[in-house]
């Protein structure tokens, strides 16, 4: 299989296509600890893959990461990601991104709107799910996804970022 593949998909189940998502992350990341290197990969297949389901989990506008920034361990700095130009600094518990954080638990959101502090990088945002990046207690950042649908996201999402989040905290030098 070349590199590029490992973002292909054909037409599966949504909890199958995470078991693949996740398959492909091991894949790639192994033998290689570079968190940029994995974390610009991952975000490609999580695009691709939930590009490749019907509505409205294909309807993603952002997929990627924020990692803790080195230089001010109190907020998120922006890292590798597909979609639109996006924020590039969150204080850790604001917003649906630095609330997963600060908090260390997922944040399923089904309608942008009725989260307290939403912070808007896109007004055409309606859903978002962020799942931290955590081992040992240790959090490094987190997954990031938009949807342009209302409730783009259930806990199937939740349980397939939540693995693929597993191997990234495993397999990255941070």
């Amino acid at each position: 299989m070349v590199h590029a593949d490992y973002s292909r998909f054909s037409s599966e189940s949504k909890s199958e296509l995470y078991d693949t998502m996740a398959s492909n992350v091991e894949a790639l990341v192994d033998g290689q600890t570079n968190w940029v290197a994995n974390l610009s990969n991952a975000s490609s297949i999580i695009w691709h893959g939930l590009k490749s389901l019907p509505e409205p989990s294909s309807d993603i506008n952002w997929a990627g990461f924020y990692v803790i920034d080195p230089k001010k361990s109190e907020q998120l700095i922006l890292g590798p990601f597909h979609g639109q130009v996006a924020c590039q600094e969150i204080p850790l518990g604001k917003g649906v991104c630095g609330v997963a954080a600060k908090e260390q638990k997922t944040q399923l959101v089904k309608n942008v709107e009725e989260f307290p502090g939403h912070i808007a990088c896109d007004g055409v945002t309606k859903s978002e799910i962020v799942v931290p990046i955590v081992l040992n207690g240790k959090l490094f950042g987190v997954i990031d996804i938009d949807c342009a649908s209302l409730e783009g996201f259930d806990e199937v999402d939740q349980q397939g970022l939540e693995k693929i989040a597993l191997i990234l905290a495993k397999s990255c030098e941070w």
